[in-house]
């Protein structure tokens, strides 16, 4: 039996001790004890509880994985979430004042990945078990919207219509204002009988649509997501927010920072999330890798009000960045790169002499690393706000205001 006193918390969410030791599901400031295995503590118990240790709220937080940090006060988390970023800004030498996270509320996942079993009596649908592939059931979730956790019957009957005995299905839900968009992957191939029996399980249920693999098999009536003036319909499977309060808090940080912009483009724009809120004061040009997402942004806005002008461009922004020139009529940028960053695309925003970039990240030490690029061409962190829709994991995202120095 080993003993630990754990120093501090990991990025995944472990207690680390010296050595370094990991230590899952333990707090700064507690003792445990369990069976050393090389840098891990297996069976660990709590000797001293932490007095930020608390009651998960949730009957599955011991078994699921899908939330790391249900054991901890919302406090100690939002506190430790507003760390990892400053401990991110300080490796490359940022110092910035950083108030409290804006935490999305428990049950408001609006979309959500569940994995899918046949077995002999049905079909088992929910997440898989810390570290396992198995899948346990979560009909208590206090994550997900109610309307997500309600829908499990739905996704095992899709496991028993779609699932073979030996693979497994992957079902992402999402809540849209008009039902449920299903999209499924990793299932037998489409036949009539099969397209038949999800007709009939999207009537059962009133399922907006559902899409098989790469193809959709139905739809009943569209998906719609509403983006500022517009009625957004995402391509299945799509990237979106993953809560509406989460989005709505991002779109108000983007929308302060650029306040006044009479031309913006949109860098890694999607299916329009920061474009269509932003067109209501400013023409944007939204570019993005995807030509799916590029044209259901543009089908929102050509059938919205009261926006002006959004064009749009399917580009690679990592092989093939926008340069400088094309960025001369621009008086302010959004950038919302995936969790690697956007190295490439911000050397050329360095180069360029935009006034104002508003730097949408979900990763704070690829977002401290750009960011760092651009302070050294002159650009001024006006300030950063801190986004919590990953609610009890050790996602964090966030939105600067960068400035142009004269």
């Amino acid at each position: 039996m080993t003993t630990v006193k754990i120093k501090r918390l990991g990025h995944l969410g472990d207690g680390i001790s010296d050595g370094p030791i990991y230590v899952p599901a333990a707090l700064p400031g507690e003792v445990v004890s369990g069976t050393l295995d090389g840098e891990h503590l297996r069976d660990p118990k709590i000797d001293t509880p932490s007095e930020n240790r608390v009651k998960p709220p949730c009957s599955h937080a011991k078994s699921c994985g899908g939330c790391q940090l249900q054991h901890a006060s919302d406090t100690f988390v939002s506190d430790w979430k507003r760390d990892v970023v400053r401990q991110a800004l300080a490796a490359h030498g940022i110092a910035v004042d950083l108030e409290p996270p804006i935490t999305s509320p428990a049950k408001s996942r609006r979309r959500a990945t569940f994995s899918v079993k046949r077995t002999k009596k049905g079909a088992l649908a929910g997440f898989h078990m810390k570290a396992s592939d198995t899948i346990i059931s979560v009909p208590n979730c206090q994550l997900l919207h109610p309307e997500l956790t309600a829908a499990l019957p739905m996704v095992e009957a899709l496991g028993v219509l779609g699932a073979s005995r030996k693979g497994e299905l992957s079902v992402l839900v999402t809540r849209t204002d008009t039902g449920l968009d299903v999209t499924v992957t990793g299932g037998k191939e489409m036949d009539v009988s099969l397209h038949q029996a999800l007709s009939d399980l999207a009537r059962d249920y009133d399922l907006a649509r559902i899409a098989w693999d790469d193809d959709i098999a139905l739809q009943r009536r569209a998906p719609v997501l509403r983006l500022g003036p517009a009625d957004l319909t995402p391509p299945p499977g799509a990237f979106l927010q993953a809560t509406g309060e989460g989005e709505a808090a991002l779109i108000d940080a983007v929308k302060q920072a650029l306040t006044g912009a009479k031309r913006v483009a949109d860098l890694f724009a999607g299916c329009g999330t920061f474009a269509l809120p932003l067109a209501q004061d400013a023409m944007v040009h939204a570019v993005e890798g995807d030509r799916d997402m590029t044209n259901a942004l543009d089908h929102a806005w050509r059938n919205a009000e009261g926006l002006k002008r959004i064009t749009h461009e399917v580009r690679d922004l990592f092989r093939n960045p926008l340069q400088p020139e094309e960025l001369a009529k621009c008086d302010g940028v959004v950038i919302d790169p995936p969790r690697a960053g956007a190295a490439a695309q911000v050397a050329e925003l360095a180069r360029a002499s935009v006034p104002r970039i508003a730097h949408v990240s979900c990763n704070p030490a690829t977002f401290a690393r750009d960011t760092a690029t651009l302070i050294r061409a002159g650009y001024d962190v006006e300030w950063i706000r801190v986004v919590d829709q990953f609610r009890w994991s050790t996602h964090v995202e966030l939105v600067a205001l960068l400035r142009r120095n004269n």
